[in-house]
């Protein structure tokens, strides 16, 4: 089965060129917009990722239907309801992925990817992990409730999509209503952004209300600071695809106890024996 996110790739990689040329026509004030090398690698990890992640979409497949079978109940396609429920469990599990991959390191690994340009714009939607296999837990449970796996795949392909068009400085912030229930450009400018307060913060995915009920919800003020708190200076794909699970790996084997190997895995980003992460 192939994604819908599969066949909405010639229309992102229109919107890049065409926020390109706006940037072109109406520069923004410090010239923030596109770099030639940031974008090279932006689309580098977008296409490594659809390579790696077609076959492994494979195994979620048959992970996702070997749940269905065993829920206790299954629920109808035709049933307006089923969507519902659909479209809310689905949001809150990537919001589990999400501030998950942000809290434990060796879920960080993969995600630090996405986080990695210094630059915020439509290419750095694109910027995704080629290793996808720390995905598929956070969404098994909807197979168990019984929502068909066909579905499941179908709503977090409408979820990417729609999150491709929060990667853009071009878009100021929404009419308020809006802002309070919906992921928007403004929430997401502040996930991406390296400043303090920023940091952990803003983890939904269509939806801005779980991270307002669990208290991981940050308004933008101040410009957001892009990259991450020690950047890594390089525009090599394979680097910045693997570079955190070299680090992680460097500091699990200079640790002496398995306490602290322990805690480099899976504390968060930043741990350090004695210290908090």
């Amino acid at each position: 089965m192939i994604p819908a996110v599969v066949y909405a790739i010639p229309a992102f990689v229109l919107l890049v060129v065409v926020e390109v040329l706006s940037y072109r026509f109406l520069p923004d004030d410090d010239e923030r917009g596109y770099e030639l090398r940031d974008t090279a690698t932006s689309m580098s990890m977008g296409a490594g990722s659809q390579v790696i992640g077609l076959p492994w979409k494979a195994v979620t497949v048959i992970a996702y239907a070997a749940v269905f079978t065993v829920a206790p109940w299954h629920l109808s396609p035709a049933s307006g309801w089923t969507w519902v429920l659909l479209f809310f469990t689905e949001d809150l599990a990537y919001y589990a992925f999400h501030r998950a991959h942000h809290r434990v390191r060796v879920l960080w690994a993969s995600h630090v990817v996405h986080h990695s340009s210094l630059r915020y714009n439509l290419s750095t939607a694109l910027r995704q992990s080629w290793t996808p296999m720390t995905t598929l837990p956070f969404w098994l449970p909807l197979a168990l409730l019984g929502i068909p796996p066909w579905m499941i795949l179908l709503e977090q392909s409408v979820s990417l999509i729609y999150q491709f068009f929060l990667h853009t400085e071009r878009v100021d912030k929404l009419w308020r209503p809006v802002e309070w229930i919906f992921n928007t450009p403004s929430h997401h400018r502040v996930h991406h952004g390296s400043n303090r307060v920023y940091l952990d913060r803003n983890y939904g995915g269509i939806l801005i209300v779980w991270d307002r009920l669990f208290r991981t919800f940050e308004p933008e003020r101040e410009r957001a600071v892009y990259g991450l708190t020690k950047n890594i200076d390089t525009y090599n794909p394979l680097r910045v695809a693997f570079h955190e699970y070299s680090a992680a790996w460097r500091d699990v084997r200079a640790a002496r106890r398995w306490r602290d190997r322990a805690g480099y895995l899976f504390g968060p980003p930043g741990w350090s024996p004695g210290a908090e992460g």
